[in-house]
């Protein structure tokens, strides 16, 4: 954490070619969270890894797991990973028929539980679950692949789920998903994220290790907060 501000690396994001020396660099730069991405190619027009690929890295690290479903009624597969009791494990609105069972569910047997939004979902739908999660993350791209270009309005949502939280008195992280880079962080946090995605963009970088990534983070969040 930093300035109050957690980090989560983007697994699908990482140079599979290099895996080891970078698991070792996130773990020496503030890394809080290795943010796993499982997509079923259903949800969303992709596929990553599974949870053999899943348990081996979390075996090879001492960063905390921060898991994003992004499946289809994710409680088919919910049994299939090992979790830790100290993770979060995220879940889609838009994925469950059942989203306040399965939220329940992931709270009492397997996790600390998040609900994800895609950019197009109102943040009106948390309303009746928001006192029952941990996390609340919002893609601020659209789903599925690495890459994708902000959506602006999502900085209205992110502001919409802090009030939320203020007026509840509740005190879930908000998560922002996608593009968070040194250009859009500062909106980010100003809106009321405090959990930031760091991918290809932010963190992976080809022009930067991931110790000059983090260090130009952190100056950024030096400015603004």
């Amino acid at each position: 954490m930093y300035r109050g501000i957690t980090f989560s690396a983007s697994l699908m994001c990482i140079d599979w070619l290099n895996v080891k020396q970078q698991l070792s660099d996130l773990e020496k730069n503030d890394i809080d969270f290795i943010h796993y991405d499982i997509i079923d190619g259903n949800f969303a027009p992709d596929f990553t890894m599974g949870s053999s690929i899943v348990d081996l890295i979390q075996q090879s690290t001492t960063i905390k797991s921060d898991f994003h479903l992004m499946v289809d009624e994710p409680s088919r597969i919910f049994e299939a990973f090992r979790v830790p009791r100290d993770s979060y494990f995220t879940i889609h609105q838009e994925a469950c028929r059942n989203l306040y069972r399965d939220l329940i569910f992931i709270k009492q047997k397997i996790s600390k539980v998040g609900v994800a939004l895609s950019p197009a979902t109102s943040t009106e739908t948390l309303e009746y679950i928001i006192e029952e999660v941990d996390n609340v993350l919002l893609m601020t791209v659209n789903p599925g692949f690495m890459g994708e270009k902000l959506v602006p309005v999502v900085l209205k949502k992110i502001e919409q789920v802090r009030k939320l939280r203020d007026n509840y008195n509740l005190n879930f992280k908000i998560t922002v998903d996608g593009n968070v880079n040194l250009e859009n962080i500062p909106n980010m946090i100003k809106a009321g994220a405090d959990n930031l995605v760091l991918g290809s963009s932010g963190l992976f970088r080809k022009d930067k290790s991931i110790k000059e990534s983090i260090n130009l983070i952190k100056e950024t969040l030096d400015k603004i907060i």
